[in-house]
């Protein structure tokens, strides 16, 4: 650790964050109970309040910005925000739609796709933002189709008619009305959007915004589908302004200063969708959308943007933390703006490597002498999404707080862990016309059942927080009757071969002891092998002997750090082709199934455990 955290010299950049305090209740079976010393105080029945509230404060402040076609930022108001979206709120209702015929949204971020979901809500119809992967990348559009013959939309809107032709003519039916930004479909008719923008707003739009309640849906986000076809989530107003308000009395700045975000989280996930742009909209901030990605190719969008606006709340995935680091190290311009006003660096969708947080500390330090707040939080597309917040500085990046003003945690005894069960006005009804599903997702008490465990720190005093312990349906046992936990085994093995794996699939149930496959970065695989062509296959890099060699090494280095079978990968193999969507072995966030990884290459799995060891084994003996 670099000495700059171990010993504190540099100081905090001051920001106003909420107390870390709780209630703890042991029950004599082992159940323990958690929740903050507070209440939840009062919050708005309607989120678009908040919009007409900031419509009327500071009408000419900057709501929402993205890049328009020429590469300049287009910007609206909040003043122009409203006007707009009680327009389009007309419109809508003068089609018709309803729950029963609510609106999708097939493409990403950007301006008219959030006019659409706040006139949606505003006049109290869901929708249902999808995410583009099932369009753009998906090859049989089965996910897609599962999800439009659930939902039996009313109106389709996408923002380029040429891009989303073949998904449109393929799975949206005939009769339902399609609306667009720009480009066509053939022989398909579409309304420009900008003919929702001309319908004059009337009284019925008022009518229909006043009897929006806090159990009205808002809006229906679709999990990735990891256990079969995706599952739509209910987002009531009540879970998106009940979080919102526990998000504030987390981070108490957004109420000193309005924060200004540059973000690329997708809309159709939660933490894009309901907390990122919710913080903008619930404390009057301005809101940047981000046209990059975390991913090689595309974090150069994020670095254009970075170097021309100056955040005060950051937020990413550990990816996309780790990709931005060697460009906030080589670019002084980009160092210099980007930690110039920043009070928060947040992330979330999976731990944080204890070497990504300490270089980005070193880099504030160097840039502008002083530490900044780096914070996370856990919660799920049920919890809408923030139900566990960490907002003290940790020295482990893997510590995620403790439970949220307003949400009671329940940790219930499993096998060697403890299961966590959520209860909160913030926690979905349930799944979209899947009433059995509902009923299995929360126990006898009410509590939604979010399949994660979790553990103390410090079992002695709560108040170190929690830290995150797999996924309990994930672990399992080898044939030795010992349990793995899956979570630790996967972060530790990432964490070791930084940087050069992306993720790992870990085999070894009912199996004498641990193997993995191993998604690796080929890029940076690269470095060892200088003298191959920049276009040589993938295979070409990962076949070569000097990269079997260091990872022959670091297998064997993380083997002699391990303290038993239950913790020791034994062997490997690198993966050449990428994860497959429509086989479900990644999410469209980009997550890893691990199951479905397991069934789709089983013949993988049994290659791992041959013997003698095939060619492209590697192992902590050396061979191959």
């Amino acid at each position: 650790m670099p000495q700059v955290l171990r010993d504190h010299r540099s100081a905090l950049r001051p920001v106003r964050l909420g107390r870390a305090d709780c209630l703890v209740e042991t029950r004599a079976d082992g159940t323990v109970f958690i929740r903050s010393r507070h209440q939840l105080p009062n919050y708005p029945k309607a989120l678009t309040e908040r919009l007409a509230h900031w419509a009327n404060v500071a009408p000419e402040r900057l709501f929402l910005s993205d890049r328009g076609s020429d590469g300049a930022w287009r910007k609206l108001t909040y003043a122009d925000a409203l006007a707009k979206v009680r327009s389009i709120g007309a419109a809508l209702l003068r089609r018709g739609l309803s729950a029963e015929r609510p609106v999708v949204i097939l493409s990403g971020n950007d301006l008219e796709h959030q006019l659409l979901g706040l006139a949606a809500m505003h006049v109290g119809i869901p929708y249902a933002p999808i995410s583009p992967a099932y369009s753009l990348i998906s090859t049989d559009f089965g996910k897609l189709r599962y999800i439009v013959n659930l939902l039996t939309p009313g109106l389709v809107f996408a923002s380029d008619g040429t891009l989303f032709a073949r998904t449109i003519r393929e799975v949206v039916p005939s009769d339902v009305e399609l609306v667009l930004t720009r480009g066509a479909v053939a022989d398909r008719p579409a309304t420009p959007f900008s003919e929702l923008l001309q319908t004059g707003a009337s009284p019925a739009v008022d009518a229909a915004h006043a009897a929006v309640g806090p159990d009205t849906v808002a809006k229906l986000l679709f999990t990735s589908g990891s256990t079969g076809h995706p599952k739509g989530v209910i987002n009531t107003q009540r879970m998106l302004c009940s979080n919102q308000v526990m998000i504030q009395i987390a981070q108490p700045c957004f109420q000193d200063a309005p924060p200004v975000i540059v973000d690329w989280a997708p809309w159709h996930h939660t933490a894009g969708g309901n907390h990122n742009i919710g913080i903008a909209l619930f404390n009057g901030g301005s809101f940047y959308v981000d046209d990059g990605k975390p991913m090689p190719g595309a974090i150069e969008a994020t670095v254009r943007n970075l170097r021309e606006i100056a955040p005060t709340w950051y937020f990413n995935v550990p990816k996309g933390f780790e990709a931005l680091l060697p460009h906030l190290r080589a670019d002084e311009e980009l160092r210099r703006t980007f930690f110039s006003r920043l009070q928060v660096l947040f992330y979330a969708g999976a731990g944080m490597a204890q070497h990504v947080a300490d270089a980005l500390q070193e880099l504030a330090v160097a840039t502008c002498g002083e530490r900044i707040r780096l914070l996370t939080s856990l919660g799920s597309t049920e919890t809408a999404p923030m139900a566990i917040i960490r907002t003290w500085e940790s020295q482990r990046a893997g510590n995620i707080g403790l439970p949220a003003v307003g949400v009671e945690l329940k940790l219930v005894p499993t096998e060697d862990k403890f299961e966590a069960r959520l209860r909160g006005p913030n926690i979905t009804p349930g799944y979209w016309r899947e009433s059995e599903l509902t009923a299995k997702a929360f126990d006898e008490d009410g509590y939604y059942r979010m399949g994660d465990a979790l553990k103390f720190p410090d079992p002695n005093d709560a108040e170190h927080g929690l830290l995150f312990d797999g996924r309990i349906a994930e672990d399992f046992k080898l044939a030795t009757g010992t349990w793995v936990s899956l979570g630790p085994v996967r972060a530790g093995f990432i964490d070791h071969f930084a940087p050069y794996v992306r993720d790992v699939v870990v085999a070894g149930p009912d199996r004498d002891d641990i193997a993995v496959l191993v998604f690796p970065d080929t890029q940076a695989c690269r470095r060892f092998t200088p003298d191959l062509a920049t276009d040589a296959p993938t295979e070409a890099v990962l076949n070569d002997p000097r990269v079997v060699k260091e990872f022959e090494f670091l297998l064997s280095t993380l083997a002699a750090k391990s303290t038993g079978s239950s913790n020791r990968v034994c062997r490997a193999i690198l993966l050449s082709d990428p994860p497959s969507l429509d086989a479900g072995e990644v999410t469209d966030k980009g997550s890893i199934n691990q199951r479905a990884v397991l069934k789709h290459r089983a013949a993988l799995v049994e290659e791992l455990y041959a013997s003698p060891s095939p060619s492209r084994v590697i192992s902590i003996a050396g061979g191959r």
